[in-house]
């Protein structure tokens, strides 16, 4: 089984930039494309610093079609019972067309409370009904997309709406269930026949490993080819010596995940530390992100050299992993995610050499 590599973005948005806030990424998605790197993923965030820079990734993704060839145009994840399904398909259909049949979408039900002044309605609901919410507009949204008719309900009655302009390059839609610690979400994306996206933050190497079982599975009884795909995001930061990159990346990443903790519930962090939740500080916040830093470094990021992170990339891939999402924009500087960039493409070809190989039959 090969194992790709891709770019994710999810900058914080705090940190100071010389040039226009999309200029770096733009560049690095042209750099990965002329690399052979799988896909570009952009997130969804609303109203805050901590990925502000992308409240729409189909408009971002128009921009990074304009300026590459061949690397696949992905959303990770757009919170979907918030949004139309007929507006997400035009406008996903326009990247599609824009970068020649590259569009992939992963979605979620979104969770963080200010989101729901898109949809007020859907606030009061309990989580499981959301999530029902996002799995039905996902059948819609890829009924539209073949080119199925569809009615939708207006003031006057339904109205069948037979054909969106532009259609889609794609006939079928590249969808991925964003998920984690829920099993049954991961056997949901296998019974509806989708690819799922997840992260080490959020779930340990064992749990996922069997839920990796359970999807492909389900998957199975179900019909579809049973592999299917499965992404992992990592922060990724690769150099040539591993304590150079511990001082590199260190700094970054406090101020980044220090800053994700912001959309934390404050009760949450109240609990972790046992006080009232209005006497909680930037200290609290800091040895929060100390503890998670260790984390990631020692069991959930590429934090190293090419050599160094090798076993934990072969790992996931025998545990049945497709593709390695890369968080590079964690706050490290321009110039230094673009090195980064070369260190992880070695990476990369490892992985692509490896499997030219086996395929081949060529030994070595």
């Amino acid at each position: 089984m090969s194992l790709s590599f891709s770019l994710f973005f999810f900058s914080s948005d705090s940190e100071e930039k010389e040039r226009g806030k999309y200029a770096a990424l733009l560049e690095l998605a042209e750099e990965a494309d002329k690399r052979g790197f799988e896909a570009v993923w952009t997130p969804e965030r609303h109203f805050h610093r901590f990925g502000g820079l992308f409240p729409n990734p189909s408009v971002v993704g128009a921009a990074i079609a304009a300026r590459t060839r061949r690397i696949g145009i992905r959303a990770g994840s757009i919170s979907l019972p918030f949004h139309h399904p007929l507006r997400v398909a035009e406008d996903w259909s326009i990247v599609d067309n824009l970068s020649g049949g590259r569009a992939g979408m992963s979605f979620t039900y979104g969770w963080h409370p200010k989101e729901y002044v898109f949809a007020p309605h859907l606030y009061a609901l309990k989580r499981d009904e959301n999530r029902e919410a996002m799995y039905e507009r996902l059948a819609l949204l890829q009924r539209l997309w073949r080119g199925e008719p569809v009615a939708f309900p207006t003031s006057e009655g339904d109205q069948m709406i037979e054909q969106f302009y532009p259609a889609p390059i794609q006939r079928e839609l590249p969808a991925w269930i964003t998920t984690a610690r829920s099993r049954d979400s991961w056997r949901r994306a296998g019974e509806i026949g989708a690819n799922v996206l997840t992260a080490l933050y959020s779930i340990d190497k064992a749990d996922l490993k069997e839920h990796i079982a359970v999807y492909r599975e389900a998957r199975r009884l179900n019909g579809y080819p049973p592999d299917g795909r499965v992404t992992v995001m990592l922060h990724t930061f690769l150099g040539d010596d591993p304590t150079e990159v511990r001082d590199k990346v260190r700094e970054p990443m406090l101020r980044y995940l220090s800053q994700q903790t912001e959309l934390f519930d404050a009760a949450h962090i109240a609990r972790e530390f046992r006080i009232d939740p209005s006497r909680i500080t930037d200290k609290h916040r800091r040895m929060i992100a100390s503890a998670a830093f260790e984390r990631y470094w020692n069991d959930s990021a590429l934090f190293g050299t090419a050599d160094s992170c090798m076993p934990m990339a072969a790992e996931l891939q025998l545990m049945g992993v497709d593709e390695i999402a890369c968080l590079i924009d964690f706050g490290v500087s321009e110039r230094d995610m673009a090195d980064s960039l070369t260190r992880i493409d070695q990476l990369r070809l490892h992985y692509a050499d490896s499997y030219v190989k086996e395929g081949s039959g060529i030994d070595g």
